[in-house]
């Protein structure tokens, strides 16, 4: 009886402890590109839903987009905002992404292949929790810098 009562209460907090976390993490949820109020470089790729999740002490991040060409993308980083990199897969032009937390509401991500910066950026939630602001740097394969800001709104 004393094993059981000792399982569910140590279940009942790992389970509480995921929802506080989630719960202090401004940036868990699904959100939706804003175009008419992103700017993007011509022939930029658009990341159309970001979903980010919690699992277990660790957040998975989602997304689905299109590419230059206009056709689907999918990639997956499964991590901790750490500023350690992580295993990035489905995107061709980087291989490990690392997130750190700057403040709250805001996040540092860089993205590398083959252990090279391909982009960087920061990530901002709105006070209100309703807006994602990503403004990001990237250097293509030729060395050229090119700059975009997304807008989300929360789904």
């Amino acid at each position: 009886m004393k094993a059981r009562t000792t399982l569910l209460t140590l279940a009942l907090c790992v389970i509480a402890g995921a929802v506080s976390f989630a719960a202090d993490n401004p940036h868990i949820g699904t959100w939706k590109l804003n175009e008419a109020k992103s700017k993007f470089p011509p022939g930029a790729a658009k990341n159309n839903t970001v979903v980010y999740e919690v699992v277990g002490d660790q957040i998975k991040v989602t997304v689905d987009g299109v590419n230059a060409n206009g056709k689907p993308t999918h990639s997956e980083w499964t991590g901790k905002f750490d500023g350690k990199d992580y295993p990035l897969t489905g995107d061709s032009d980087s291989d490990t992404r690392s997130y750190r937390k700057i403040d709250a509401r805001t996040i540092e991500l860089i993205n590398k292949k083959d252990g090279k910066v391909v982009i960087s950026g920061k990530v901002a939630v709105s006070a209100d929790g309703k807006t994602r602001t990503v403004t990001l740097t990237s250097t293509d394969a030729a060395g050229k810098k090119t700059h975009s800001t997304a807008v989300y709104d929360k789904a």
